[in-house]
Formats: structure tokens, sequence, C-alpha cells
């Protein structure tokens, strides 16, 4: 089994329902005890009656219209509904060499995916950058997840190129959307070009409206720590890109490192301080740290819920 953080190992695992289950069960050996007992059913799908079997689940209505015997399925009632919001714009590509913050992310919430089918949670999946993608309903069962999946490896293998994030519409768009209690998971590097005071404003706007309609929110801000946080290049010249916009500057990392860090350390206290108000879980996922960390910050907020 893969270690938690060894990425290299992971990506040679081709499958992505493999690799969450790997993920997963190896967090939670000898931790999990399912908490699913006497809970109330609700129908789920269709099948054919087969011969011998109790006849107390055919649906009899559905014979008359059919002339044949199908039978009700059922499900234990899901006790949480989740919603993964995954950003795709281009600022996830980075870094371009390794494990980007996007492949990170899809790995993460793969893995999040199967642990909610393993608690029966109902999860659905949206998918952003400048706007709305791609989105799914909530729902539970095997064939969800893997259609959810499909979604995953798609964004995995197309990823975008000069694509802005407006996550701020994103959130408030989850926020009238989802009308059940729910709780939001929010993959993002969290980064929009020229992020001025106004836009900030319009974030936390945003988050407010999450928290307004009841629903618990975690963000995990996805980030190269090394270079992204730390500012940590090599004593020369550099050549950077904007992966969302394009544009080019030439510039000694030496030069800009001070002004760099101390514009990210005001935003990042004004985005814990906002979170903290509306208390919003806000998490650093270094995609060097692997997921441990990820799912481990799920269940806690998970059993606050429950």
């Amino acid at each position: 089994m893969p270690k938690l953080n060894d990425d290299q190992e992971i990506r040679q695992l081709a499958n992505l329902e493999l690799l969450a289950r790997q993920v997963v069960e190896g967090f939670i050996t000898g931790l999990h005890q399912s908490p699913f007992h006497g809970f109330s059913v609700e129908f789920a799908e269709h099948r054919l009656y087969n011969n011998g079997e109790s006849v107390k689940n055919i649906d009899w209505k559905l014979l008359a219209r059919t002339d044949k015997l199908f039978v009700k399925q059922f499900e234990e009632e899901t006790n949480l509904r989740c919603f993964l919001l995954l950003d795709t714009s281009s600022s996830m590509n980075f870094p371009e060499k390794g494990t980007s913050k996007l492949q990170f992310s899809i790995y993460a919430v793969a893995s999040l995916m199967y642990l909610f089918k393993k608690q029966r949670d109902a999860f659905g999946l949206c998918l952003f950058s400048d706007k709305i993608d791609w989105i799914s309903a909530a729902k539970s069962t095997n064939t969800h997840l893997f259609y959810l999946y499909a979604e995953l490896e798609n964004a995995y293998n197309q990823p975008k190129a000069n694509t802005n994030t407006n996550i701020t519409d994103v959130l408030h768009h989850m926020a009238q959307e989802v009308h059940q209690r729910s709780m939001i998971i929010i993959f993002s590097d969290m980064l929009e070009n020229n992020l001025s005071d106004e836009k900030l404003q319009a974030l936390f706007a945003a988050i407010q409206h999450l928290k307004y309609n009841k629903h618990e929110v975690v963000i995990f801000n996805v980030n190269d720590k090394q270079k992204e946080l730390d500012f940590n290049f090599d004593n020369r010249p550099h050549h950077f890109i904007d992966m969302e916009s394009g544009e080019q500057v030439k510039v000694h990392p030496g030069k800009i490192r001070e002004a760099y860090l101390s514009s990210l350390a005001h935003y990042k206290n004004q985005l814990k301080l906002k979170c903290a108000q509306y208390n919003i879980d806000l998490i650093d996922a270094n995609i060097e740290d692997g997921y441990s960390n990820i799912l481990k910050a799920y269940l806690i907020k998970r059993n606050k819920m429950v």
C-alpha cells in the first residue's frame, strides 16, 4: 500500500477508485467504526425480481404497467450531505513538474468521496474556474461515485490554460442552489488576479452567504509551500509566467521576495480572520504533505455536525 504522502507511488495507480480506497483504508484502518445503525431507509432503485425471494418489495404498480416483476431496492438514509468544490483554473496547474495543485486536489477529492460512500453520506461535485463548469446533485450510490470519478479524470487529463478564477460568484451560486444544510468543502489556491481590497470584501460576502444559509464550510487552501508561501527560488534571475493571464516577467526573486511575502501575509491574515469570524475551517493543504491531514480535518468537522 502506498504511503499517504508518497505521490510517486500514487501516480502509478491508474484507477482513481483504487487510489482512493488505498488512501482512505490506510488512514482509517483500526480507527473507523460505522456509526450507522437503525437509520430509516429511502428508495434507491429497481431491479428485476429473482424467483424464490420475498415478494414484499415487489412494485405492483410497475408490474401493471410493464407486465414484469421489479423489486424496490432500499438503502440506509444518508446522514450528511457534502458538496465538493474543485478549483480548476490555470493557477492550479502549478507546479508543472511533479504533482500539481490540481492533481493533488483531485486525489484528495476522490479519497473524500470514497470515505463519504463508506459512511453513506450523500456527496456532490462542482468544478469551477471563472464560472461553474460542471455540477452534480448529491447522491450516495456506487453509480454516482463512479460517475463523479469519471468527471475528475476528465479534469485531470484536460487541465485548463489561461483560465482565471472567480470563486466569489461560485460561492454565491452554491449558497443559493444548495437548500438543505450541508457541508461545503472547497479545494482552491484562493488566488485571483489583482485581489484588491474590494475583491477581498466581495469574497468575504460570498463566504458569509454560505454561512447565512447554515452550511458548514471547510476551505482547503491548496499550495506549494516551498515556492508559493516561502518564495524559495534559486538566487538568480527567473522567468515568471502568470498561469491564468499568460503575463510574463523576468525578475530576480531576491529583489521582490520581501514585497511578495508582505502582500501574501496581509491577504492570508485577512482571510484567516474572516474565516474565524464566520466559524469556517481554513486549512493549509501543502501538496508535499499528503492526504492524512485532509481526511482528518473532514472527520473532525463531520463529528461536530452529527
